[in-house]
């Protein structure tokens, strides 16, 4: 019997992280599902996708090793790293607290590149690898009182493109999706900021983007599928926009 290869996903225990999960399982990958802390909604995905559990909060380096060598040495190396954990706040850039700030940039860019550090000598192992990088359309854009998010994603676009130069002629293949506004809890922290309630935030944002509607995490999913799979070679440092058509041609 024919052991699967393995695919990591950080922050998959819901909305963007856990359709990806879902998706690479359903593509015969054995997947490893991050979160923060193995509570239940982690119980819940890994049992829904048959994979299995990686706790680490990736802002901390030493938890993303020590996870990541714990999952290869149960199930070899990783052949596909999607990193999507994400942190998240909004307010005023002179009230925006610094240490907070720092979380978000620590969480979505510092934890990416923890990430893609532990994974790498095993990619190198097996001769190559797939690595997408979940960054956002305000990486690309920017978005006000957003400043965080918005650097650390652009970072991540930054990342990418300079990762594919530097990885392709080992087989490792880095590229991005930049999602535009998607229907995850993360529009939770939207609508608090706005005052409004989670439906008028969908609303408000569905008003903006041609075709009618906020993005579907399982979207996302099948860009990240195209990217992990072997007809993709030629994609090199790559952003995927998918957006409903609001951003066009900026990365």
């Amino acid at each position: 019997m024919t052991t699967p290869p393995v695919a990591l996903v950080t922050g998959a225990t819901q909305g963007i992280g856990r359709a990806i999960a879902e998706r690479l399982s359903a593509d015969g990958y054995r997947v490893g599902v991050n979160g923060r802390c193995e509570d239940q909604q982690m119980t819940d995905v890994v049992a829904a996708v048959g994979g299995f559990a990686a706790p680490a909060d990736v802002s901390d380096p030493a938890a993303v090793s020590a996870a990541v060598a714990a999952a290869e040495q149960r199930h070899g190396p990783i052949s596909v790293l999607v990193c999507n954990a994400a942190y998240m706040s909004m307010g005023p850039v002179t009230e925006h607290d610094e240490n907070d700030w720092w979380k978000v940039v620590d969480t979505n860019l510092g934890g990416t590149f923890h990430t893609i550090q532990a994974v790498l000598p095993g990619m190198r192992r097996l001769g190559g690898g797939r690595i997408v990088v979940i960054a956002s359309e305000w990486g690309v854009t920017g978005w006000p009182r957003a400043t965080a998010y918005a650097a650390s994603k652009a970072g991540l676009i930054a990342l990418t493109k300079t990762l594919g130069r530097e990885l392709a002629r080992e087989n490792i293949v880095v590229n991005a999706v930049a999602p535009g506004v998607t229907d995850t809890p993360q529009l939770e922290v939207d609508a608090a900021d706005a005052g409004v309630d989670l439906a008028e935030m969908h609303r408000r944002y569905a008003e903006d983007i041609p075709v009618g509607r906020i993005g579907r995490p399982a979207e996302i999913a099948d860009a990240v599928a195209l990217l992990t799979s072997p007809f993709a070679g030629s994609f090199i440092g790559q952003t995927i926009q998918i957006n409903g058509g609001t951003t066009r041609c900026r990365v």
